[in-house]
């Protein structure tokens, strides 16, 4: 499964017109040769054989100099049918795939050729559903915002049923690389678990988008818009009436948003004067990057709303999601840093019970040789204490080292120790998962499978190794995008660098291409009437 088909015209569809063209061509060529013929006899010195003297020839019209019209009557008939049916077919294809809001409309994976193939495809499939599941939470928080939980409740589901899926194709996908079976036939049947997962993923999206559509009133008979705008139950008045109600969702967030983004800049000022760099060191930017959204938002909902006022409701949608979406990673971003000054502030809160408990239990395992204690705890417990005396110091790294000094770092008791190695956990998590959702576009599948892993041993409580692999997954998602670079070298007043870097916008066609919505891999990049 590849991204490829998702946003370009499939190559069945292609074939298709190929086929319907090459026919219209064949059938005006045959035509234009019925045509030609007799001019081409009527100059011969040797006329075409006519047919022998009987009855039946005298019975024939009188020759004539010309060609009659009864002639040209079938092979003109022939072309103009030829013709129709092709441009028929080749219009009803391209309505068909630009209007992809069903599922089925497209083409289904190819088979795998091989184990290696095989990977290819499983993790292109699980970066493509992870960009699905991402990019449909983010709309139905709009959705959410304007129609409440009861009436968005099915499109809830679907994602719930979605994320599960997707999970247990990441834990898969993890068994796979733990250690692949030895047998041929099992190099394939691990992959194609993956797809499979990722698949009824997709499906389950697929199957909503269109209601959900219905429902904001972007289709072409959505019966929401008629009672926003009094309309009259036409396409074109129901879609814009939409857009104008969505329009007010999505500029209020931006609204609270700008504020908070002034308020987080000045919190993560501060953050820097109270902690060493080490402590704000992943948030760094989170400011600017969010400013860059909330640019990028105010062009596109300002186009939205420009769209809407003149009719052009297809547009208007268009220029919306992208909207929608930079929004909803502007608030990532804020919360991010928000999010961060909590945490440094509970666990620099813990850390003098933290320190106690673990220096207790150092004390109580020497008095009883019996006890395990972690090797080097006496020395890491001595130089966090120096280090806390000595003023500047990480909260969560200290939290961090000392629960792995005692040992206590599994998170599973409801001691200090326990809790504050989920605190280091959850804090790692969040990092990872924050840096994810705004850098999509470039993030690969290995770095969401570590994701996924960690937030899967968070879930069971095991601190410690959701804090690796948390970390693990952030070190993997930077070198995806120092990797990936940006196509935007001579500045980018609009945004549009980062609103793709962030998977708002399609790489290939920024300017004009359409923003990823609710659903699964057949009806994320739909157009609307």
């Amino acid at each position: 499964m590849t991204s490829s088909p998702i946003r370009g015209r499939p190559r069945r569809a292609t074939a298709h017109i190929r086929v319907r063209l090459t026919h219209a061509v064949l059938g005006v060529l045959t035509g234009a040769g019925w045509l030609v013929l007799p001019v081409m006899t009527a100059e011969a010195r040797d006329p075409v054989p006519a047919a022998p003297f009987g009855p039946t020839a005298s019975a024939a019209a009188p020759r004539q100099d010309g060609t009659s019209a009864t002639d040209l009557a079938l092979p003109l008939a022939a072309g103009a049918a030829a013709l129709a049916l092709a441009g028929y077919g080749c219009v009803r294809r391209t309505r068909r795939t630009r209007s992809r809001t069903t599922p089925g409309s497209g083409p289904a994976p190819r088979p795998a050729t091989g184990p290696a193939d095989a990977e290819r495809q499983a993790r292109a499939a699980l970066r493509l559903t992870d960009d699905c599941v991402r990019t449909s939470r983010e709309e139905l928080s709009f959705v959410r915002d304007r129609f409440g939980e009861l009436r968005t409740e099915p499109f809830g589901r679907a994602l719930r049923t979605a994320e599960t899926e997707l999970a247990a194709a990441f834990a898969l996908w993890r068994r796979y690389e733990d250690g692949v079976p030895g047998e041929a036939g099992a190099l394939l049947r691990g992959p194609a678990g993956v797809i499979g997962r990722c698949a009824e993923a997709g499906r389950r999206l697929d199957a909503e988008a269109a209601a959900l559509d219905r429902l904001r009133g972007f289709a072409a008979d959505g019966p929401e818009a008629d009672g926003d705008r009094g309309g009259d139950g036409d396409g074109s008045a129901s879609a814009e009436g939409g857009v104008g109600a969505a329009l007010e969702v999505a500029e209020r967030r931006f609204r609270e948003l700008t504020a908070r983004a002034g308020t987080a800049r000045s919190t993560l000022a501060a953050l820097r004067r109270s902690y060493p760099p080490s402590a704000t060191a992943y948030v760094t930017g989170y400011a600017e990057l969010a400013t860059d959204r909330l640019v990028f938002a105010t062009a596109r909902l300002n186009s939205a709303r420009r769209a809407a006022d003149t009719g052009d409701s297809r547009e208007a949608v268009r220029q919306l999601r992208a909207g929608e979406g930079a929004v909803a990673q502007a608030g990532v971003l804020v919360g991010g840093v928000e999010g961060l000054a909590a945490r440094l502030a509970e666990a620099a809160g813990l850390l003098p019970a933290a320190l106690a408990d673990a220096e207790a239990e150092r004390a109580a395992a020497e008095r009883d040789p019996g006890r395990h204690t972690s090797p080097g705890a006496e020395r890491t417990l001595a130089a966090v204490r120096a280090e806390l005396d000595g003023g500047a110091y990480d909260p969560l790294d200290v939290l961090r080292r000392i629960t792995r000094a005692s040992g206590r770092d599994a998170g599973t008791g409801a001691g200090v120790l326990d809790t504050a190695a989920l605190l280091v956990a959850r804090a790692s998590v969040a990092a990872a998962e924050e840096f994810v959702a705004v850098h999509r576009g470039a993030v690969g599948a290995p770095a969401r499978a570590r994701l996924a892993q960690a937030v899967r041993e968070l879930d069971a409580g095991h601190a410690g190794r959701a804090d690796t692999a948390a970390g693990e997954a952030r070190e993997l998602a930077g070198r995806d995008v120092r990797a990936h670079g940006t196509a935007y070298t001579d500045g980018d007043p609009a945004g549009t660098a980062g609103a793709v870097l962030a998977g708002i916008l399609p790489a290939e066609s920024a300017d004009d291409g359409v923003p990823p919505a609710y659903g699964g891999p057949r009806t994320r990049s739909r157009h609307h009437p």
